[in-house]
């Protein structure tokens, strides 16, 4: 299987430096700051990007085990907001909200859930990040 890269950049003090953030593959590249992790400025920050592939690689294993169970979805839209709090040792990510939307004809949603909990519980990311609390949203769109 293939290794995924990614890099780094910072430059100055914590509050008043700067970085950047970017994928190997050249697909993202974005600046981050103290503002952009911390406040509401405009930027991106790594909470973002984990949610980002926790949303996408959660999205990827529902779609297979929908397919598998013999209802390949239309479409899945998933949300994943990541929680960064402050502890009395320092930052913590606390929790993570999964928000799933599927189009998936024929299927109920009792059993949609029971997919979307099955994938919640599979994909690498979950796996990867099983020291944080995850809570999952999961609904057909009608």
């Amino acid at each position: 299987m293939p290794i995924r890269r990614a890099q780094a950049q910072w430059k100055g003090t914590l509050k008043e430096g700067q970085g950047t953030l970017k994928v190997a593959s050249g697909a993202f590249e974005g600046s981050y700051s103290f503002g952009t992790r911390f406040g509401e400025v405009p930027g991106t920050n790594p909470e973002e990007l984990i949610g980002a592939a926790h949303a996408g690689c959660f999205s990827m294993a529902l779609s297979k085990l929908l397919a598998d169970a013999g209802h390949p979805p239309e479409k899945i839209d998933t949300e994943a907001k990541v929680h960064l709090e402050q502890q009395a040792d320092g930052f913590a990510i606390t929790r993570i909200e999964l928000k799933t939307r599927g189009t998936v004809p024929g299927m109920s949603s009792a059993a949609f859930s029971e997919q979307a909990e099955a994938a919640k519980k599979g994909c690498p990311v979950s796996k990867a990040l099983a020291g944080v609390d995850i809570s999952l949203d999961a609904a057909l769109q009608e």
